[in-house]
């Protein structure tokens, strides 16, 4: 098991910055990669950006160049650094850990912070 524990966010006037944190524990010796996604109102879940234990990292088209995601592997934790926010970038977002074991994959999910940014 994976416990996913997120800080950040909040109200940003547009144009602002804003950095949410995701400290994981349990299980985490074997989670693969880590990740932000978000949902709006009305809206299915999408990815935000993701980074794997070696580094590489993927990206939405809307965040890139405004969003950085990085980690640090002795905190076990994750971070988002969103830069330039727009008010399309209001959503709750979840952290995520993709974990591997026995050939098997599991994902894990954060209860979610709110980012509202305002115009």
């Amino acid at each position: 098991q994976v416990q996913l524990v997120e800080s950040g966010g909040g109200l940003v006037q547009a144009g602002g910055s804003s950095r949410l944190s995701c400290a994981a524990s349990g299980t985490i010796f074997s989670i693969a990669a880590m990740g932000w996604y978000r949902q709006a109102p009305g809206k299915q879940r999408g990815l935000v950006a993701t980074i794997t234990r070696s580094g590489s990292t993927n990206y939405a088209a809307s965040v890139k160049g405004r969003f950085t995601i990085s980690r640090d592997n002795a905190k076990n934790t994750v971070y988002l650094q969103m830069n330039s926010l727009k008010p399309e970038d209001t959503a709750l977002y979840f952290c995520n850990a993709h974990r591997l074991s026995l050939g098997r994959e599991y994902d894990y999910w954060g209860q979610g912070t709110q980012v509202t940014v305002s115009s």
